[in-house]
This record gives structure tokens, C-alpha cells and sequence, in this order.
């Protein structure tokens, strides 16, 4: 039997928690709730979940900070659930260790993509690695596809998973310009990403992290990434 990936479920509004947990488990997987800060951080060191949805605002401490300690403690993918919209909060999110976030309200059904989106990263990165595949140099960036690391000018610098998966893809053809329907299909797994900014979010991520004249925007078709 196939194991059930095991999610942490991080919300202090106890109606959502139930709802969501309950959608969760109807999917398949294996859930933990928390509902603060401290508890968050103690179910993640006592229940070593394979992926964390993890609400901004929490009681304690905030997402932000349960983020930052559980990714001390060890890598593991992390989906934000936020209410803050403006841009800058969510940057913040991603910087600290998250991979990809959703904002309230939420549609569940939407939740439950990004979770088996995330697990199917982790999973590639897994075969990646096992099949060894090799360096990519792009001027003063280094990708390692295998370890997923990435180095600008000889310093390493991290990337979220979903910033790898971005920046990967970008690179695989340097200079050509890949539309945000392709990306969003091919980086996220959604066949319709209408009406999110989430791409957009995760480029400007990606450029403050490698450098922002390395990613090319073409205004109404999508991105490209330069060697520099």
C-alpha cells in the first residue's frame, strides 16, 4: 500500500482547521492540526510531516517565525494560507522557507492542487537526484539539478523549491521566452492559472535572490532568463 503523505495543518480559527483537516483526509492523506505558533513548531518536531499549510496570522508566534524554525530543524515544503495581500508580506513568507502560498478565502479544492503540486516537486527533486543529472552554467549562475542548489558569482544562495522548479525550467532554454500559460502548467501543474498573481510573486522572489537583470519580462507573453 502506498504510503499517505503526512501534512501539518497550522490554523488558529478552529472551523477552518476541522474543514480543511477533514477535506485532507477525505483526499487521502495523513493530518496533524496545530493551532498556534509554539504548537506548530513542537507537532512538526514530534510528527516529521512531509508538508506544512501554514496560516500567516497565529497566536504566539506568527507563520513567519513557525517557518523559519521548522526549516532549521529540516527542509520540508511549506504552502501559506494568508489574508495579508499585499505583496511585500508574501515576499517575506517565501524568503523565509516557504514554497508557495494561497489567500483567504480559500477554495479547498484549490488548496488540495497546490498540496499534490508540491509533493510532486519533492518527489521530481527525489528522482532527479537518484539519476545524477548534471550542472547547468548560466554566465554567473550554476545550477546542480541533482542537490537543487544554485550559486550566483560563487556564492551559494537558497532557492525555494518552487523558485528552483522556476528557475530550472526558465534556464533549460536560455534566452527563449516561455509564456505564463506554460509556466504555470509546467512549474505548478495547473491547467488554467487565470486571475493568480502567484507567478508573478515568485519571479520577483527569484530576481531579488539571483539578480533581477537575469530574469527578462516581456510584458503580456511571460519570462525569460539572460545570460549574465
Amino acid at each position: 500500500m502506498e504510503h499517505a503523505a503526512r501534512l501539518l495543518v497550522v490554523e488558529d480559527d478552529p472551523t477552518i482547521n476541522q474543514a480543511l483537516t477533514d477535506r485532507l483526509v477525505a483526499e487521502g492523506f495523513d493530518v496533524v492540526q496545530a493551532h498556534d505558533g509554539p504548537g506548530a513548531v513542537a507537532a512538526f518536531e514530534r510528527e516529521a510531516p512531509d508538508l506544512v499549510v501554514l496560516d500567516v496570522m497565529l497566536p504566539g508566534f506568527d507563520g513567519i517565525e513557525v517557518c523559519r524554525r521548522i526549516q532549521a530543524v529540516r527542509p520540508v515544503p511549506v504552502l501559506m494560507l494568508t489574508a495579508r495581500v499585499e505583496e511585500t508580506d508574501v515576499l517575506v513568507g517565501l524568503a523565509v522557507g516557504a514554497d508557495d502560498y494561497v489567500t483567504k478565502p480559500f477554495r479547498q479544492r484549490e488548496v488540495v492542487a497546490r498540496i499534490r503540486a508540491l509533493l510532486r516537486r519533492v518527489e521530481r527533486a527525489r528522482e532527479l537526484a537518484a539519476a545524477g543529472a548534471p550542472r547547468v552554467e548560466l554566465g554567473e549562475v550554476t545550477l546542480d539539478r541533482a542537490a537543487r542548489r544554485v550559486w550566483v558569482r560563487g556564492t551559494e544562495v537558497h532557492l525555494a523549491p518552487l523558485e528552483f522548479d522556476l528557475l530550472a525550467t526558465l534556464a533549460a532554454e536560455p534566452g527563449v521566452v516561455r509564456t505564463r500559460e506554460d509556466l504555470m502548467r509546467e512549474v505548478w501543474g495547473w491547467a488554467d492559472a487565470r486571475g493568480t498573481r502567484t507567478l508573478d510573486t515568485h519571479v520577483r522572489a527569484l530576481r531579488t535572490k539571483i539578480g533581477p537583470e537575469r530574469v527578462r519580462t516581456v510584458h503580456g507573453v511571460g519570462y525569460a532568463v539572460e545570460l549574465r
